[in-house]
C-alpha cells in the first residue's frame, strides 16, 4: 500500500484535507512535522495549503528553511514524487524545486471559488487526465499569480512542464502568466498547483475531479515497483 507523507508547517491549514482525501481513496497518509528530518517509509510527499509561518517575508520563504525541506529535496532528487498544493506550490518555488514565483493576485483580492482548468500535455507523473480535458477544482489563495522570466516560460512550454491552465472566460482570475495554474519539473516528479484537488475527491461533497491527482501517482509507483 502506498504511503503519503503530508508535511505540516506552523500555519498549515489544509493538511487534514489532504490526509482525509488520500485515506478516502484507499491509501495510507500520515503527518510529518516540519522539524523532522526523515521521510523513511514514505512513497510520496505532499506539501499542503495554508499560511506557513504566517506568510512572513513572502509566502513559503520561511518554510523552505524548515529541516524537513532538505529531505524533501533529497527525496525529489532520487525521483520521489512530490506535490505542493497552494502554499505547498509557493514553498516549492521558494526552495527552487520548481521555477518561477507566486505573487499577489491581480486586483490584490483573495480568491475563493471553483474554477475551470484545462489539462495540458505534460510530463507530469501526478495525473493521467487526457490533454484538453476541463476539470473544475476550487482555488483559495491571495498569492496565486504565477510569474517567471521569458526564458523560463519558453523552457516550460518546450519541456512539457505546464500541467494545467485556467480556462476561465476572462483568463487566470489571479493574473497568472500564460494562465498557468500548475507546473512540474523536467522529470515530472515534482508538481505544484494552486487549485485544491483534495477538496473534490468525494462525490458527496463537491465532486471527483481531484481524484486523479492522488490515484495516478499510486499507479505509477506500483508500476515502478514491479
Amino acid at each position: 500500500m502506498i504511503r503519503f507523507a503530508v508535511v505540516v508547517f506552523p500555519g498549515s491549514n489544509c493538511e487534514q484535507d489532504v490526509v482525509w482525501a488520500a485515506r478516502f481513496l484507499g491509501h495510507e497518509a500520515e503527518y510529518v512535522w516540519h522539524g523532522d528530518t526523515s521521510l523513511e517509509g514514505f512513497d510520496a510527499v505532499v506539501l499542503p495549503g495554508g499560511f506557513s509561518y504566517g506568510d512572513y517575508i513572502r509566502t513559503g520563504a520561511v518554510a523552505r528553511f524548515s529541516p524537513i525541506m532538505s529531505e524533501v529535496a533529497r527525496f525529489a532528487e532520487r525521483g520521489g514524487p512530490v506535490m505542493g498544493i497552494c502554499n505547498g506550490f509557493q514553498i516549492l518555488t521558494e526552495a527552487h524545486l520548481l521555477p518561477g514565483a507566486l505573487l499577489r493576485n491581480k486586483g490584490l483580492r483573495f480568491i475563493c471559488r471553483e474554477v475551470a482548468l484545462r489539462m495540458e500535455e505534460s510530463v507530469c507523473q501526478w495525473h493521467d487526465i487526457a490533454p484538453g480535458t476541463i476539470v473544475n477544482i476550487p482555488i483559495n489563495h491571495n498569492e496565486g499569480n504565477y510569474i517567471c522570466d521569458s526564458e523560463t516560460l519558453d523552457q516550460l512550454r518546450t519541456n512539457g512542464q505546464i500541467v494545467l491552465r485556467y480556462a476561465e472566460p476572462g483568463g487566470a482570475p489571479n493574473g497568472a502568466l500564460d494562465d498557468i495554474a500548475g507546473i512540474c519539473n523536467e522529470r515530472g516528479n515534482v508538481f505544484g498547483l494552486m487549485p485544491h484537488p483534495e477538496r473534490v475527491v468525494d462525490p458527496a461533497v463537491g465532486g471527483t475531479d481531484g481524484q486523479p491527482f492522488f490515484t495516478a501517482i499510486v499507479n505509477r509507483i506500483a508500476e515502478v515497483a514491479g
